[in-house]
């Protein structure tokens, strides 16, 4: 389970990337860069961000810092899959993903940081569970009389041309 580090016991050279949560009861260090980062598009990952996947960044525990608030994360785990989950207890912001079964490592949600990484998350897992309302890319154009608010207009059906037209 990720555990606070004190801040004496992290070399003040390395260069690091702060966050925090929501309401700001918690904040987060971690050395840059990341060792990876990715999009997990698993169901479990999607329901504990409420949202269509979740980004990660993957650093070596030994890399990542509870710099404040560690009373104010509560935590979920998952023993049949050997998970824990810590989650702000104020404003309910996910903070980690521990697999327990991965010893040295932590995932962070890279929404936590405002400041780069080193990382930038070019891999998907998961695909097999992504939902099929994810946005894809698809034109987006502004919705009249609402700034700011982008929508996918309706596509056009294509006449299909039978027999019968040309009787």
């Amino acid at each position: 389970m990720a555990t606070a580090k004190s801040k004496k016991l992290r070399d003040p050279s390395l260069p690091t990337a702060k966050g925090q949560c929501v309401c700001g009861a918690v904040h987060v260090e971690i050395g840059v860069p990341a060792r990876w980062a990715w999009h997990d598009h698993a169901a479990v990952s999607r329901l504990a961000h409420a949202g269509a996947y979740a980004t990660y960044l993957g650093c070596y525990k030994s890399r990542f810092w509870v710099t404040k608030g560690e009373a104010a994360i509560t935590r979920f785990a998952d023993e049949k899959a050997g998970t824990v989950r810590g989650f702000c207890a104020k404003c309910g912001t996910p903070i980690y993903y521990d697999r327990l079964r991965a010893h040295t490592m932590i995932n962070v949600p890279r929404a936590l940081f405002t400041t780069r990484t080193g990382r930038e998350p070019r891999y998907h897992m998961n695909l097999d569970q992504a939902v099929d309302w994810l946005y894809a890319g698809e034109p987006l154009a502004p919705l009249k009389g609402y700034p700011g608010v982008m929508w996918e207009r309706p596509r056009r059906k294509k006449k299909t041309v039978g027999i019968d037209d040309f009787l």
